[in-house]
């Protein structure tokens, strides 16, 4: 398994990248996020491991330029910002795993590990439909009858949460988790708010037949048996 260390610390480099080479794996490293981006992209990867504070292009950065290349190697990102926020704009960024500093070795061995169990991407669902619903996680688009509809990002990731699991039920506290990775409930009604906003957009203008339904006490649901008008 062939893996990236990006990290400006010359020390901490060393450490994990030593580490690692003792765990058996191949690894290449690199000192700002400028290298990271020319070696990620020329090279092929199993994993990154990425420090959110690099000189000349910083982590978020990095991830984003990396998912904009098309490039779907597992990436963890390393940093002392671990507050929730800022966990969740990593994760947003495009990072997959995201780990505090300091961290203990055998944890980031064994968050590698995971994310090597991870099916391989050729097998990974790109696109979901429910009646003339239809959403492209690739693409980043949604159709109904064919017809684009213009989501914001979180709408989006909103709507992907429910398409994965047409025909269920999708709870408050799923969504929360899926969509903005609270493991908590803040006590708002962001859910609500954005859920409004996207029924407003996809179902808005159909001659009542509704996609999203609220099934009430307990959360939403797409419906699989839409028609298309």
């Amino acid at each position: 398994m062939r893996i990236l260390v990006v990290e400006d610390d010359g020390e901490t480099r060393d450490w994990i990248a030593r580490g690692l080479e003792e765990e058996g794996y191949h690894v290449e490293t690199a000192d700002d996020g400028h290298e990271g981006l020319f070696m990620a992209t020329q090279g092929a990867f199993d994993a990154l491991v990425v420090d959110r504070m690099l000189p000349k292009l910083d982590g978020l950065g990095l991830v984003k330029a990396l998912r904009a290349a098309d490039l779907r190697s597992p990436i963890i990102m390393l940093t002392a910002l671990i507050e929730t926020p800022q966990r969740v704009e990593g994760l947003n960024a495009g990072a997959d795993d995201y780990l505090g500093k300091p961290f203990a070795f055998t944890e980031l061995v064994a968050r590698l590990q995971a994310l090597g169990r991870r099916p391989p991407l050729a097998a990974v669902q790109t696109t979901f439909e429910a009646g003339p619903l239809r959403l492209d996680v690739a693409s980043r688009t949604v159709t109904r009858n064919g017809e684009t509809m213009d989501l914001t990002p979180t709408e989006f990731r909103l709507l992907e949460s429910l398409m994965r699991h047409a025909g269920k039920v999708v709870t408050r506290t799923m969504l929360l988790e899926q969509v903005w990775h609270f493991h908590f409930d803040p006590r708002t009604s962001v859910v609500e708010t954005h859920m409004s906003r996207l029924r407003a957009k996809i179902d808005r203008g159909w001659n009542g037949s509704e996609l999203i339904e609220t099934v009430r006490g307990y959360g939403y649901r797409v419906r699989v048996d839409g028609v298309s008008e």
